[in-house]
């Protein structure tokens, strides 16, 4: 297990928790809260999303193969989930609306933190990487995000809203490079497999 490896993977995942983006939800659903009702949404918002990340990481494949999808298949669909949550990061848009119901540190969670990119992302990286490397990097990148979060009136007083939001754009335009290298890399991936496929049989035949 190379520490390179780990730090490139710990840096990918925190860019796509994106903490910075979540700032301002996390501070609008704790508003008015004590200080340590704060830090318990904080501490339980981690979890969950530590929690799913181990789930998909361990059991990603399993599912994959129960429903047929290739890994080329799912980097191509998991660039344009990415793509989508780039676009949202980048121009503001909201394609995913809470229920009134929802407590308000399982929305920061799921699908705020840990959405369909953490899911998608993990599940590629324990491909390529294994689990192993992927589990510490993803507890990395959430320890970062938990103490952010823990302090989160603290950092958007001294960052700034408009620090946050500029901040928030830059890693939405990484993300979007991210998903169109997934996206590139699954359609020759899948194009190739199918060639060889194709020419196989006809020899066959």
């Amino acid at each position: 297990m190379e520490l390179q490896t780990i730090a490139l993977l710990t840096l990918s995942l925190f860019l796509i928790y994106n903490p910075f983006a979540s700032l301002p939800i996390f501070i609008s659903v704790s508003k008015g809260k004590e200080p340590n009702v704060v830090r318990s949404y904080a501490n339980k918002a981690i979890i969950v999303a530590g929690a799913l990340l181990a789930v998909f990481v361990v059991i990603g494949p399993f599912l994959m193969d129960l429903f047929g999808v290739t890994m080329n298949g799912f980097r191509v669909a998991g660039g344009l989930i990415l793509l989508l949550m780039a676009v949202e990061t980048v121009f503001g848009m909201k394609l995913w609306k809470g229920g009134e119901t929802d407590a308000a540190w399982v929305i920061v969670a799921t699908p705020i933190l840990t959405g369909p990119g953490v899911i998608t992302t993990a599940v590629l990286f324990s491909d390529e990487y294994g689990m192993l490397p992927v589990l510490l990097a993803g507890a990395v990148s959430l320890l970062v995000t938990w103490i952010i979060l823990r302090n989160s009136a603290r950092v958007m007083k001294v960052a700034g809203d408009q620090f946050i939001n500029i901040m928030s754009k830059i890693v939405g335009l990484l993300i979007a490079a991210m998903a169109i290298e997934y996206i590139f890399s699954g359609s020759l991936g899948w194009f190739e497999a199918h060639s060889v496929a194709s020419f196989a049989l006809s020899l066959i035949t």
